[in-house]
């Protein structure tokens, strides 16, 4: 497995890229950026789907590689997060009262991506972007010929308790503190300084600067802690997602990533969603690798890469 290694500037939206914004069902406004293949006859055409509290722009010199290889690619904020407004008055805080408006945005999006788009469709998605992803393939909304879920979120460990503890204390925590308010105060999880919390998401200290950077060039990306009603219909909807016979419905070919020490999301949950999966396959990371697996270190990095170059010449050609 090689391919050609792409160095580009991440701290800049490169030229031929488009930014701009599409209508959710409600008029709710949402970011997006394509970047179309130098060629006339794509590879095909890729969606990344980002996690909690991202934004696209750290995804620039993942967009960029597969690009060279010739795919149309695109990515898109989540409502509530990014560019794409917010759910609270406070802006700092990321919030969302039902998972189910997230893939309802997803599925619109979908829809319409594809049809201006050729094929074939694969869909690369971060954390609570696999989660989404994840559930729209249950449900069969959407239907890419291909899916690689890198770190997905499904099941939560930023509690630090069993999700059978965990999720009702978020529940009653929502009821009494309030669904929007900060379920901790910095960081990606309860109890973690600011200052560590690049070791959660990458070893890799200059891409971890680059979000820091787009913070201070656009201020309104900056996302801080979820809320409590984020916590909570988050384990509600894991609990939908890894109930018996769910993920045995998706037909389509899928590659896992996942590090058995990742601090955010539950490894032991990805290698069951994996193993369910008819066909699916996984690669699974140690202390080399954290959450944020596709802003990781080279050594790590170029091997994802790789992989998911074969993955879709074998899955999605």
């Amino acid at each position: 497995m090689n391919y050609q290694i792409v160095t580009i500037n991440r701290r800049a939206i490169p030229d031929g890229a488009v930014e701009s914004r599409w209508q959710a069902e409600d008029g709710w406004s949402i970011r997006q950026i394509d970047w179309k293949a130098d060629t006339q006859t794509p590879r095909g055409s890729m969606l990344l789907l980002p996690g909690r509290g991202d934004i696209y722009e750290k995804y620039i010199e993942t967009l960029a590689h597969f690009r060279a290889q010739g795919w149309n690619v695109s990515s898109t904020d989540w409502r509530g997060q990014g560019g794409s407004g917010r759910l609270t008055d406070n802006p700092y805080i990321g919030h969302i009262s039902d998972y189910g408006i997230w893939v309802d945005d997803l599925v619109r999006y979908w829809t319409r991506w594809k049809s201006e788009n050729p094929g074939p469709h694969v869909i690369v998605a971060h954390s609570m972007g696999g989660h989404l992803t994840a559930r729209a393939l249950i449900e069969k909304r959407i239907d890419p010929d291909a899916v690689v879920m890198c770190g997905p979120m499904l099941g939560l460990k930023g509690m630090g308790l069993p999700a059978l503890i965990a999720y009702p204390m978020a529940r009653l925590m929502a009821k009494i503190l309030g669904s929007k308010k900060p379920a901790w105060k910095v960081s990606e999880t309860p109890a973690t300084p600011l200052a560590i919390r690049q070791k959660l998401l990458t070893h890799d200290d200059d891409r971890y600067a680059d979000e820091l950077f787009w913070w201070g060039k656009r201020s309104e990306l900056v996302m801080g802690p979820a809320s409590w009603g984020w916590v909570s219909r988050g384990y509600q909807s894991n609990r939908w997602i890894n109930a018996p016979g769910q993920w045995e419905k998706i037909d389509c070919p899928m590659l896992f990533f996942g590090t058995t020490v990742d601090q955010l999301v539950s490894y032991k949950a990805i290698a069951e969603a994996a193993a369910r999966v008819p066909g699916a396959e996984i690669k699974t990371y140690g202390r080399e690798c954290a959450h944020e697996i596709l802003r990781e270190a080279d050594p790590v990095r170029d091997e994802v890469l790789a992989m998911i170059k074969d993955f879709l010449e074998r899955k999605a050609p």
